[in-house]
């Protein structure tokens, strides 16, 4: 049995109180590991704010998830009356329910933010790899939580929105129909759907996503926080071992991500009491009509932050997956003459196209379209093995790079919007060619990343005050 430590003698009362805890359970011993000994480079910018607002948003929706659900009805008959039951006769039910639609989207707005950051600074590069796993596999489980959470109010666009992509999943070979009826728990939309979706939104999903924030966060304090500059603090440390560019995250941070959460409020609440609808952006106007199975709204599309896969889902049609057909063969002939294999081995760069090139062919586009999907968000997990670049940050590589960054950004955001326009034969061929840049943007790192001219890079933090 480990042996308590003893108050000093005549110590205050929370002293005291401090110690006999401490002795139970290791809480100050916690706050200096994670907190006023935990030292982060001195070199933060504003880049750095949105992983504490991340945390800041998902307690909002836990929060106000927690009074929704006080009032809410888990019943196809009842679930839109419940919620506008919530929005006019409970005290303040307006404001909370503002606060979680809001929310959703001021989530994924910080997170698109926090995840930007880790690309153009390399935080997945070693040894952060699994710091920048554990934030995609949150990434994949929000959107699972927005997802579900959708459908819960009931409205028009909840129904059929949920009703096509959940329609999605009947593309896939051999297992499509049995795995969309599993899904849906019947076999159209309706009350067994939004039980199992309630249940997985307000218990499954955020136990997990919890979880996956609590090892993201201590995976990241293991190895220490990246920096703008991309060095290693913890490489030159004084005789104490203390780094020499690193400072306590307790009390600087703390103040500095306070101004961050002040100006994330005032623009949270803005939006809350100005623009909660966003237009019909955050709130599409189709879902204040109850769900009517016998009318289909004249455009479904999903929410703004799902709107840039959804068109790469639009995007893959019987043209599409020709030219898909034409890149896998122009990969093979190129991994033939320049791959670099020794005798028989040469010719696996041409098999593996003929194999490809005729799956794309067997199976329907509607297929390779949820695989394009799908395959958009899970091309973010070997982002840590796809870029080869001799530098982490952006700051020391080739002002080109930059270029291909900004290129990328928007093309995300001309995809986003392409999404929640209806279908147009423009649309679909900006569509085509921004899906195309996407993979592009990945598939070609190991390529782009590591030619140029890089900057020779410091063997300490740069830092202006601020």
């Amino acid at each position: 049995m480990a042996e308590f430590k003893q108050a000093r003698p005549g110590a205050p009362v929370a002293e005291q109180f401090m110690t006999w805890v401490d002795n139970r359970f290791p809480a100050t011993k916690l706050f200096k590991e994670h907190m006023s000994e935990y030292y982060a480079p001195k070199n933060f910018n504003v880049w750095y704010f949105f992983g504490v607002l991340s945390m800041l948003v998902l307690v909002i929706q836990i929060v106000t998830g927690i009074f929704l659900v006080m009032h809410y009805k888990p019943d196809a008959a009842l679930a839109f009356a419940s919620v506008e039951y919530i929005m006019r006769d409970v005290p303040w039910g307006w404001l909370v329910r503002y606060m979680h639609s809001t929310g959703a989207s001021a989530f994924f707005i910080v997170v698109y933010l926090h995840m930007f950051r880790g690309m153009i600074y390399g935080s997945y590069r070693k040894p952060r790899e699994l710091v920048w796993l554990f934030g995609c596999a949150i990434f994949l489980a929000l959107m699972a939580e927005a997802f579900m959470g959708y459908l819960l109010p009931w409205g028009q666009m909840s129904y059929w929105g949920a009703q096509v992509i959940i329609n999605l999943f009947s593309a896939i070979p051999f297992v499509g129909n049995d795995l969309s009826l599993l899904i849906r728990g019947d076999f159209v939309v309706g009350d067994a759907t939004l039980n199992r979706f309630f249940s997985f939104h307000v218990i499954a999903v955020p136990l997990v996503l919890l979880g996956l924030v609590v090892a993201h966060i201590i995976a990241l304090h293991e190895v220490g926080s990246n920096n703008p500059d991309g060095v290693e603090i913890k490489a030159l440390k004084d005789d104490k071992g203390i780094p020499l560019d690193g400072i306590p995250f307790h009390p600087y941070y703390t103040v500095h991500d306070i101004f961050g959460v002040g100006v994330f409020l005032f623009i949270y609440s803005a939006v809350l009491f100005f623009a909660p609808e966003g237009g019909g952006y955050l709130l599409e106007f189709n879902n204040f009509i109850p769900a009517d199975p016998l009318k289909t709204p004249l455009h479904i599309a999903p929410v703004w932050y799902f709107t840039p896969f959804y068109s790469m889902l639009r995007a893959v049609t019987t043209d599409m997956v020709t030219v898909f057909v034409v890149i896998v063969a122009l990969a093979g002939i190129l991994g033939f003459a320049k791959g670099g294999f020794k005798g028989p081995w040469k010719f696996v760069p041409l098999v593996a196209a003929v194999v490809v090139a005729v799956l794309l062919k067997v199976f329907d586009a509607k297929f390779w379209g949820v695989v394009v999907m799908g395959v958009a968000v899970l091309i973010l997990f070997v982002l840590p093995w796809l870029d080869r670049s001799p530098v982490k940050s952006l700051r020391y590589r080739p002002t080109w790079h930059k270029a291909i960054y900004g290129v990328f950004v928007v093309n995300f955001v001309v995809l986003g919007y392409y999404g929640i326009q209806p279908p147009s034969t423009l649309g679909s061929v900006i569509s085509q060619v921004g899906t195309l840049l996407y993979f592009g943007f990945f598939l070609l790192m190991p390529w782009w990343s590591r030619i140029g001219e890089f900057k020779p890079v410091p063997d300490r933090v740069t830092f202006r005050a601020h």
